[in-house]
């Protein structure tokens, strides 16, 4: 549930951007990056994410600099990308700061600590990582970090998608 009848940081319609609505019309998985344990864990939602395969696996990830979890992904941090399945929507909203989730936006869904971070329990697929590069600089509004998977877990969930300003 939101609290907004619209997208409460939706400039008006003569200033938006062209390069974000072009964005948003690239329909994309949903995720959830997360980091730390117990009192310490952050996390965000994240839709600007491509997963490289090879070996080892790699997930890119862009994230705002300004963001507790970009402070908190330093080289050789562990970290979990949560893809997120369907019924997830408020979780994914929570996360991304747009919606409220009193007590913080762990308290929705079913987490566990795992080793490299918080896991949903539920999931579409969970990839454990560990932070292999940070970017020393600024693409576009946002920092590239390349995240190397240490293993993954995958379900027939059907993913979150986002497109257009709606999950799919």
């Amino acid at each position: 549930m939101t609290v907004h009848s619209e997208h409460p940081f939706l400039p008006p319609e003569g200033e938006r951007s062209t390069v974000r609505r072009l964005r948003g019309r690239w329909p994309s998985g949903v995720a959830v990056v997360t980091t730390g344990s117990g009192r310490e864990r952050t996390g965000l939602t994240v839709s600007s994410l491509l997963v490289v395969d090879g070996e080892p696996g790699v997930v890119l990830v862009m994230l705002d600099p300004l963001s507790d979890l970009a402070e908190a992904l330093a080289d050789g941090v562990p970290c979990v990308v949560n893809l997120l399945a369907s019924p997830h929507r408020d979780l994914a909203e929570a996360f991304a700061g747009v919606a409220p989730a009193p007590g913080g936006p762990f308290t929705l869904g079913v987490w566990r600590d795992g080793d490299h971070g918080p896991e949903l329990t539920d999931a579409a697929a969970v990839a454990r990582c560990r932070v292999a590069v940070v970017a020393d600089h600024e693409t576009g509004w946002s920092v590239r970090h390349e995240l190397t998977i240490e293993s993954a877990s995958l379900t027939d969930v059907p993913t979150l998608r986002h497109e257009r300003g709606g999950y799919h």
